[in-house]
């Protein structure tokens, strides 16, 4: 199987921790160049890719760095710093031949050294990403441990070495966990993190060009030789404290992009940017995740109340009266956009608004142990999130006649810190943006025992094993066979309620031209150009 500048099929769609629409503050109107501006939000993390699951970092990384395989905006994946990735016979053993003329932003060239190297800092320190590398020799079953399946042949060729057979490992590789690093970040991380170099289409535009909490100014890469050159001076991301703040920003001319709206404008934006502006359907889901660590979620009790409060909370409702429609009723943990999806899955009618079966489910769980308290959604205040959140809170009032209500958290960063904490102390709307287009994606990283992202704690062997057996499927429809089962038994055990699967809500100004959204409902940063007259 020779991938050999060849392009890699992948079916349009598909996921990073969609955590985050917004966040922060800042204004619009102190760009440093004359790129494009966007709204964003403050990463959680330092920008290394171990270190980063969450959007507000992962579209910046995404804008600076270029891994073995990149996606085109239908979500087709083709080769990029490879210049081929090629197989043994059981899809064991993959050999990775670099081009030899892809450099970092400070000129230094792109070797195997900085893949392994890179690799092998995010397994060996157990950084948040490391579960992205549980099917890689040496690593257990988390993805931590020093990378032994992975080796250097020459400068420019290295070799990876899985547990299991892996038929779709290339689709993988375009996620920025498996981005490269170059010599002076794996030196110095912390400064490194701080002060990102990449080897993407993007760098910073200076040493401080991070301003924490207002935004992050990016230019073009000269060193950057690959197939995304970008076709504008720039791009700022600016992090907003609110979603309508940076939609009244855009009215006013002062943003070029959004890649979302807030609630309030839902219904008429794109009226007001009629002809400059997108609703459609991409690969990602908003969720709610009660950890399993609070009083009245554990065991059979836990279960009970989860399957009671989904069945309690008006999708369709919601989604008509508060989306216009631009949301649609979940019916499984994954994405419609993806290969594979099935929205017929046995056990998926607790996804099904049922006011007496959400009764009788809420009166076995206070049988195991009586209700007391307020059951809370936390959000960040940031992202546009407070509407729905009170709808959901009085549709579970409402039907199971308990208090309930949202929980404003001050921005998107602090609530991911409280999560991973363990002191959010209630409820938290989450959700999940392709990292790449697979609905393994949406299942392994979220509900796999200590997986990077299984925010809720959640752990059951029987899905673990199934995951697994997905993983070293030796094709698709095994894969997701497997996959399939797996969903199964999540619709059981709801670690998260799945709600709606979203839309790309975009709208941009008549300050640009170009602007598309790609499988994971982000703009193509380098495609946009800004008009001439601007």
């Amino acid at each position: 199987m020779n991938l050999k500048k060849a392009w890699l099929a992948i079916p349009a769609a598909a996921a990073l921790a969609l955590t985050a629409c917004a966040g922060g503050g800042g204004s619009a109107a102190t760009t440093t160049n004359n790129g494009i501006v966007l709204n964003g939000s403050e990463p959680q993390n330092a920008l290394l890719p171990g270190q980063t699951s969450e959007t507000g970092g992962g579209r910046i990384l995404t804008a600076m760095f270029s891994q073995l395989v990149r996606y085109e905006a239908d979500g087709t994946a083709v080769l990029d710093v490879a210049e081929s990735i090629e197989p043994n016979e059981d899809n064991t053993l993959w050999t990775v031949k670099l081009h030899q003329d892809r450099k970092f932003s400070d000129g230094t060239p792109v070797k195997a050294e900085n893949f392994t190297r890179a690799w092998n800092l995010i397994t060996s320190q157990n950084q948040k990403q490391a579960s992205f590398f549980d099917s890689f020799d040496g690593t257990n079953e988390e993805g931590v441990g020093e990378l032994t399946g992975v080796q250097v042949v020459d400068d420019y060729t290295f070799t990876i070495k899985l547990k299991n057979p892996a038929y779709d490992l290339i689709t993988r590789l375009g996620y920025t966990a498996y981005a490269p690093l170059p010599n002076s970040t794996l030196d110095d991380p912390d400064k490194g993190g701080q002060v990102p170099v990449g080897n993407g289409p993007y760098k910073l535009a200076s040493d401080d060009a991070w301003e924490h909490n207002v935004k992050i100014t990016l230019v073009p890469n000269e060193n950057y030789v690959g197939d995304e050159k970008p076709q504008n001076e720039g791009v700022t991301f600016v992090f907003y404290n609110s979603m309508d703040a940076a939609y009244n920003d855009l009215k006013a001319g002062n943003v070029d992009v959004l890649d979302a709206v807030p609630s309030s404008a839902m219904a008429s934006y794109q009226q007001t940017f009629a002809g400059t502006s997108v609703n459609e359907p991409y690969a990602g889901i908003m969720t709610l995740t009660i950890p399993q660590y609070l009083d009245h979620f554990k065991g059979e009790e836990g279960k009970l109340r989860r399957q009671a409060i989904s069945m309690a909370i008006n999708r369709d409702e919601i989604t008509s009266t508060i989306y216009a429609g631009a949301r649609t009723p979940a019916k499984d943990f994954t994405a419609p956009t993806l290969p594979g999806y099935s929205d017929s899955l046995p056990g998926s009618d607790v996804l099904t608004y049922n006011e007496t079966k959400a009764k009788e489910l809420w009166a076995q769980a206070d049988a195991i142990a009586p209700w007391d308290g307020t059951f809370e959604i936390a959000y960040n205040s940031d992202g546009g999130h407070k509407e729905w959140v009170d709808a959901a809170a009085n549709s579970i009032k409402n039907t199971l006649n308990i208090d309930a209500q949202g929980k404003a958290i001050v921005d998107f960063k602090t609530m991911l810190q409280q999560e991973d904490d363990q002191t959010i102390g209630a409820a938290f709307r989450s959700g999940w943006q392709g990292d790449y287009p697979s609905i393994y994606n949406f299942l392994q990283p979220l509900y796999v025992t200590k997986a990077a992202s299984n925010k809720g704690e959640y752990s059951n062997p029987e899905f673990d094993a199934l995951i697994t057996k997905a993983a070293g499927a030796t094709n698709a429809e095994e894969a997701t066979a497997a996959a399939q089962q797996a969903q199964e038994i999540l619709l059981q055990d709801l670690p998260v309620i799945p709600l709606w699967y979203y839309n790309v809500n975009g709208a941009w100004s008549k300050n640009v031209t170009n602007v598309t959204f790609d499988w994971r409902g982000q703009p193509v940063l380098t495609q946009i150009t800004k008009n001439a007259s601007k």
